[in-house]
C-alpha cells in the first residue's frame, strides 16, 4: 500500500491525554486517494484525527488503526475554505483570521482537526462548526463509494452529526467565512484564548478536553463543581483543580484510571442532583472486564 505503515505504533504518543497501548498497523495517508484505498481495503479500521477528546486503552486496540493528520491540505478561493479531514482547526483559524475572514475564532485554542470538528459540530462563544459548513465529501461505508453532503443532509445538531451514526467517514469540508476587518477576528480571538487559559488545562497537563457534555440548560462543570469532585485523584488521574469537568494526567495514568475516576465523578452528580452526564470523551480499544462494566454504565448500554 502507497501510504505510510508504523506497526506496533504506541498510540499514547498520539494522544492529548499520552494514555494508550500499541496497535498493530497505523496507516497514515496523505490524500483523499490514500484514504479511500485504505478504506476499501481494511476491515472494520478505526480511525483517528488529533486523538483530543478519546481515551484509548492501556491494553491497546486490536483492529487497524487510520490516523489522518497528514492529509493536511486546504485552498481558499475567495469566502470559500475547502479542506481535508486531517486539518488541525487552530491553524485554519490563524489562517481565516489572515485573510480577515470570520466564523472559525471559536477553534483558535482547540486541539482537534476538521474531521473531529465536523463530527462532533464543535462549538464554542456562540459559534459552531455548522454555522459556516456548506457541505462535505464523505466515504459511504455501505456503498463504498465518496459522496457528496450538504449541510441539511448532515443532520447538526448540539455537539453531534450525522456521522456519529456510523455510516460515513469524513474525507475533505467545505465552509463559507465571512468577510470581516481583521482586527474584530483578531479581538475576538485573543478573547477567546485569554477565556480558555483560565477555565481549560493546557495541554502541558495531558488532558482530553471536557469530559462530560452539558445537560440541556445546565452545565457540566458547574454540576460537578457543586458535587465537589475537584481534586479527586484515581491512580495517576485527577480532576483538575481549575475547572471540575477535565480530567489531568499526572503521572502515568491508564485507561483504567480514567475510566475508574469518570465513574466517580457521574455516580456523584447522579447521586445529588439525579442526572445522569453523558460522556464527551470516546473509549477506544480493548477493555478490562472492569472498564466493561464502568462503560456500559456510562453510556447506558446495558
Amino acid at each position: 500500500m502507497a501510504c505510510e505503515l508504523k506497526e506496533n505504533y504506541e498510540l499514547k504518543k498520539h494522544t492529548t491525554f499520552k494514555i494508550g497501548g500499541c496497535a498493530k498497523r497505523v496507516f497514515f495517508p496523505a490524500t483523499v486517494e490514500e484514504f479511500f484505498e485504505l478504506l476499501n481495503t481494511l476491515k472494520n479500521p478505526i480511525i483517528l484525527g488529533n486523538c483530543s477528546n478519546v481515551l484509548i486503552s492501556s491494553n491497546g486496540v486490536k483492529e487497524d488503526v487510520i490516523v489522518t493528520t497528514k492529509m493536511n491540505s486546504y485552498e481558499f478561493v475567495n469566502n470559500t475554505l475547502t479542506t481535508l479531514c486531517g486539518v488541525k482547526v487552530p491553524f485554519l483559524s490563524k489562517e481565516a483570521e489572515n485573510k480577515s475572514l470570520s466564523g472559525f475564532e471559536f477553534m483558535i485554542g482547540f486541539p482537534g482537526t476538521v474531521g473531529g470538528a465536523v463530527y462532533m459540530n464543535a462549538s464554542a462563544h456562540s459559534q459552531a462548526i455548522s454555522d459556516t459548513f456548506k457541505s462535505c465529501k464523505v466515504y459511504d461505508l455501505n456503498s463504498k463509494k465518496i459522496i457528496e453532503l450538504n449541510k441539511d443532509e448532515m443532520k447538526f445538531a448540539y455537539r453531534s452529526s450525522i456521522l456519529q451514526e456510523g455510516n460515513y467517514i469524513l474525507l475533505e469540508a467545505k465552509f463559507e467565512l465571512l468577510p470581516v476587518l481583521k482586527e474584530e477576528i483578531s479581538a475576538i480571538m485573543q478573547r477567546n484564548l485569554e477565556f480558555r487559559k483560565g477555565k481549560q488545562p493546557g495541554l502541558s497537563l495531558p488532558n482530553a478536553g471536557s469530559i462530560f457534555r452539558n445537560p440541556p440548560n445546565d452545565s457540566a462543570g458547574r454540576l460537578l463543581e457543586k458535587a465537589g469532585v475537584k481534586g479527586l485523584k484515581q491512580g495517576g488521574a485527577q480532576v483538575w483543580l481549575g475547572h471540575a469537568n477535565f480530567i489531568v494526567n499526572i503521572e502515568d495514568a491508564t485507561s483504567k484510571d480514567v475510566s475508574i475516576l469518570m465513574n466517580k465523578m457521574y455516580n456523584e452528580v447522579k447521586e445529588k442532583y439525579t442526572i445522569e452526564l453523558v460522556p464527551e470523551v470516546k473509549f477506544i480499544g480493548v477493555k478490562s472486564k472492569e472498564e466493561e462494566e464502568i462503560w456500559n454504565t456510562l453510556l447506558k448500554t446495558k
